[in-house]
């Protein structure tokens, strides 16, 4: 039986872990893994990330406001940002789309490539911090620039990747800033997943309880907790944290798959 327990500790681990970089689709495989939890379902799984959407929009609504009048305004600033937005959400978009039935099936399970992949994006996250130049902005993003971070995106296909370690990985490659590469994440996110659960939206009606109510409430909490916070920290501190966390989670996935067998 899932229980309301249940329900909260993955809405919060989902808030959490959608905006900070270290991937809240390893984390939702995880723990019912480890604990031995059933599947939510379908219906919890759109409500999750629905939650995470109100996060986004909650954070970034006068952005939004701006963003979206910029196309009836002389708001050039604004309107060239909206314009990299959507560029940057198209691969992503479509390579999710294409490869939507493997990641629910073929990667869910596959916990050794989970631990893999959570290393790897941690090492890449921590090359791409201590490199990078932090001498640019968002308003210095070209369309070249949007399109390989909206590519890197397309990554966080494989759980364990993170759709914000993967952007702003690259976007830190690219030199971006520490708090431009997470706001840049974090806007182009809205349109992704706001497209991917109201897709979705439809399927839950026939799944609607308790625990999916206290579910979404969580993980719209708790994700605007996570944006707030790190956006505020990578003001004057790097994404090491984060990678060295990537890191023992990996030891550890990896060590259990081996005891389980």
């Amino acid at each position: 039986m899932f229980s309301t327990f249940q329900a909260l500790i993955l809405g919060t681990v989902q808030g959490l872990t959608e905006f900070l970089p270290v991937s809240s689709s390893a984390h939702l495989i995880l723990i019912p893994w480890l604990f031995g939890w059933q599947d939510p379902g379908l219906a919890f799984d759109v409500a999750l990330h629905l939650g995470t959407l109100v996060a986004l929009i909650l954070y970034y609504r006068q952005t939004w406001v701006d963003l979206l009048s910029s196309v009836f305004t002389g708001d050039k600033p604004s309107r060239r940002l909206l314009t990299l937005l959507i560029v940057a959400s198209v691969p992503g978009a479509a390579i999710g789309f294409i490869l939507e039935k493997k990641a629910e099936t073929v990667f869910r399970e596959q916990y050794v490539l989970i631990a893999a992949a959570m290393a790897v994006l941690g090492l890449a996250l921590w090359l791409s911090d201590r490199m990078g130049s932090s001498k640019r902005t968002i308003s210095e993003l070209g369309i070249a620039d949007a399109l390989l971070i909206g590519f890197s995106q397309a990554l966080a296909i494989v759980p364990g990747v993170s759709r914000s370690g993967a952007t702003i990985t690259m976007a830190r490659a690219l030199g971006i800033k520490r708090e431009d590469a997470a706001n840049f994440s974090f806007l182009m996110a809205t349109p992704i997943i706001a497209g991917a659960g109201l897709l979705e939206a439809r399927k839950i009606a026939g799944g609607l309880n308790a625990a999916v109510g206290w579910g979404f409430l969580s993980a719209a909490v708790f994700g605007l907790v996570a944006i707030a916070f790190l956006v505020r920290f990578v003001r004057t501190r790097t994404y090491q944290p984060f990678v060295w966390y990537r890191i023992a989670v990996a030891i550890f996935v990896a060590a259990i798959a081996a005891i389980r067998g």
